[in-house]
């Protein structure tokens, strides 16, 4: 076909009603729309060349860092960090964001999350919801229905959950997917369109205009970039589409999660190239550690990670990311957002919940006192638990830009400091891996991409950390606490021995209803292939009904 030539049409395939749920059955002519098709079919055309381009080249820069065994800023980029730039200012919808709350875009989560007392909602496409066709479907069908004012939930036990007045619900800021995702059930020709494009596309085009005229606008999380490059792209994308529909440019945001150790190198140049659109940054810390394993997974003893619960954002490394972040956004103009404390209160435990409250009261405190503008939290009742943290420190102003932390200098060596850790490999680590790993792979092949398991909150980043360990552990001959060197014939009896637990715990009849026996088997293939495997989700998503 030739440059010149039309697009073709966007096709949906494979797409059964009767799989959507939160009784959105027969509503998916509301979303997939002649019109919205041909948009996506636009945004395909015109950005999934480029969007290939980019992951080759993230292949490329991964076998650098394998053969160099680091990372640096980029001395062809140093006009960018030394030049005189800010980022256009926030909308009055993002001036104050001091506490936001995550999850993904089910009807109920859409209903509690907008009336949390939360700033904002970041309603998750990505690590917080399994892709299935009802949920990317019915997620687009709640967010139109709560932007209308026509959502409600009813609860098994008859409570019925509708939303507060506009001005006491939450600001909604939307996750897609990252760029490596395809969704499948939408096709352009022989290709799937990319699940970013899906995400941001269908939501953009059936909301934008609405949004803008009730005082708010399109805003959007971007998750897992790994360079400006990428970025640009979303800029491009941001560009073409408020021009396609008529939307004065500007009216998009983007806060950028810099959760990849490439980006952490590279945080200037992403706000430069997203300048016009920019609304922050923000530090995804569970997805930064699994970068770091992915990316050094190969570069010897002193890239180890241990537990993954003993990497504090206390670490120094890790410190030194947060810092760089919070110093590089107000110098450019854009909130710095801290990330997510995993732990979650529970209501029928009063000392767990206390246990949880105090350790996600010390997280925001310290997120606060270092200069972040506001925080995530994954649970309603941790709203006003972050936002005591927060009010603390802003009182009335809606952010602490001003405070342009002059004071912190990060170098590379910096960032890459993982041997400062103290904490070393253990027994009880690697089993809790494992368990997390199939416990949460289980979840989400049946739907589920936000698990309460031990009391955290796992999410996709979660359990990237956890599998990316065990291989990294593995592959380094890591001995443990215990005195026992980390093999594959000891994590698959682990999971052996996991996978018993659960069968005799469930008993056989739930057991049988569950996929546990395939979510063990994808955890070893993950953790235990010769052959790294990029994301778990790439996959998970072929074993998707």
């Amino acid at each position: 076909m030739s440059a010149a030539a039309p697009p073709p049409p966007a096709v949906v395939a494979g797409a059964d009603p009767a799989r959507t749920p939160d009784g959105h059955r027969g509503r998916h002519g509301e979303v997939l729309t002649d019109a919205a098709l041909a948009f996506l079919g636009e945004l395909h055309h015109r950005f999934t060349p480029r969007r290939d381009e980019l992951l080759a080249r993230r292949a490329e820069r991964r076998a650098e860092i394998a053969r160099t065994g680091t990372l640096d800023f980029q001395p062809s980029t140093a006009h960018v960090r030394e030049g005189d730039w800010r980022v256009a200012p926030a909308p009055e919808a993002l001036r104050d964001r001091r506490v936001e709350i995550t999850g993904p875009v089910d009807r109920r989560m859409t209903v509690n999350a907008l009336n949390s007392g939360a700033r904002v909602w970041l309603a998750d496409f990505e690590d917080a919801s399994a892709p299935t066709w009802g949920n990317v479907v019915g997620g687009q069908i709640n967010l139109m229905d709560a932007h209308r004012r026509r959502i409600d939930f009813t609860a098994p036990g008859g409570r019925r959950y509708e939303l507060r007045p506009d001005g006491e619900t939450a600001t909604v800021v939307v996750r897609p997917r990252g760029w490596h995702l395809d969704e499948r059930h939408l096709r352009v020709g022989d290709r799937a369109v990319p699940g970013a494009l899906v995400d941001f596309g269908l939501y953009f085009f059936h909301n934008a205009r609405l949004l803008l005229e009730t005082g708010r606008g399109p805003y959007f999380y971007l998750p897992k970039l790994e360079s400006h490059l990428e970025a640009r792209l979303w800029n491009d994308v941001f560009v073409f589409a408020q021009d396609h529909c008529g939307i004065p440019r500007g009216s998009v945001r983007a806060t950028v999660l810099i959760e990849t150790i490439t980006a952490a190198f590279e945080m200037e140049e992403i706000l430069y190239e997203l300048r016009d659109h920019a609304s922050g940054l923000n530090a995804g810390r569970w997805d930064y550690l699994f970068s770091i394993v992915k990316n050094f997974r190969d570069a010897g003893e002193r890239f180890v990670l241990p537990d993954r619960n003993a990497v504090t954002m206390t670490a120094p490394f890790m410190r030194a990311y947060t810092e760089l972040l919070v110093r590089t956004c107000h110098r450019r103009g854009a909130h710095a957002i801290g990330g997510m404390s995993a732990f979650i209160p529970d209501r029928r435990d009063p000392r767990a919940n206390e246990r949880a409250f105090a350790r996600v009261r010390a997280d925001k405190d310290r997120e606060a006192g270092d200069g972040f503008d506001g925080s995530w939290v994954a649970h309603p009742d941790l709203v006003p638990v972050a936002r005591a943290s927060f009010d603390a420190v802003l009182g009335a102003r809606p952010h602490q830009k001003e405070r342009l932390r002059e004071d912190v200098r990060v170098t590379a060596a910096d960032l890459l400091a993982v041997d400062s850790l103290e904490a070393r490999p253990t027994r009880e680590g690697l089993v809790g891996a494992v368990r997390v790993g199939i416990r949460y792979i289980e979840a989400w092949l049946r739907g589920q991409g936000a698990v309460a398991i031990f009391g955290l909150m796992e999410d996709a980043a979660t359990a990237e950390i956890s599998r990316s360990q065990i291989w990294q552990w593995v592959d380094a001959g890591v001995v443990l606490d215990t005195g026992e060197e980390v093999t594959a014939e000891l994590v698959r009896s682990l999971a052996a021995d996991d996978l018993a637990d659960i069968r005799a715990e469930l008993g056989e009849e739930a057991y049988a209803a569950g996929r546990w026996r395939q979510a063990h088997d994808l955890l070893l293939r993950v953790a235990l292939d010769e052959d790294y495997v990029e994301f778990l989700t790439l996959p998970a998503y072929e074993l998707l009904d």
